[in-house]
């Protein structure tokens, strides 16, 4: 049986590749990771780990503490979470909805992340 959560990381990663736009291929070659091997990630098949995470981070565009967010490598189980949240953009979180989404469960911190990641990278490709 599948794993939503470990499907739910290879998902984002796949978007996020495909928006940009760069094949498997690219991201391997940039990241110095096997395509199969990122393959097998954004299919579910493998859960990346954080070595893997930090070196697809900034080819994708994301903050490396954004994708150990969004992997469930941090989590809203510590009061001082609003601390360790991602940057976004050019600084951090608002204070305030840092605040919030630190009393969520991780799942939907890392879908907000998500969606915020996704925003920033449409916006970005409309100012180009």
């Amino acid at each position: 049986m599948d794993n939503p959560d470990k499907n739910h990381i290879g998902t984002i990663l796949k978007q996020q590749r495909i928006s940009l736009p760069l094949t498997l291929q690219e991201l391997a070659g940039k990241a110095e990771v096997s395509a199969s091997h990122l393959g097998r990630i954004e299919r579910g098949e493998r859960f990346p780990s954080a070595h893997i995470l930090r070196k697809i981070a900034a080819p994708l565009g994301f903050e490396e503490n954004e994708l150990f967010t969004l992997a469930g490598y941090l989590s809203s189980q510590s009061p001082r979470t609003a601390e360790r949240l991602p940057t976004y953009g050019s600084g951090q979180l608002d204070p305030y909805v840092a605040r919030v989404l630190s009393q969520e469960p991780p799942e939907v911190q890392r879908a907000v992340i998500g969606i915020l990641t996704m925003l920033r990278s449409i916006a970005k490709s409309m100012d180009k």
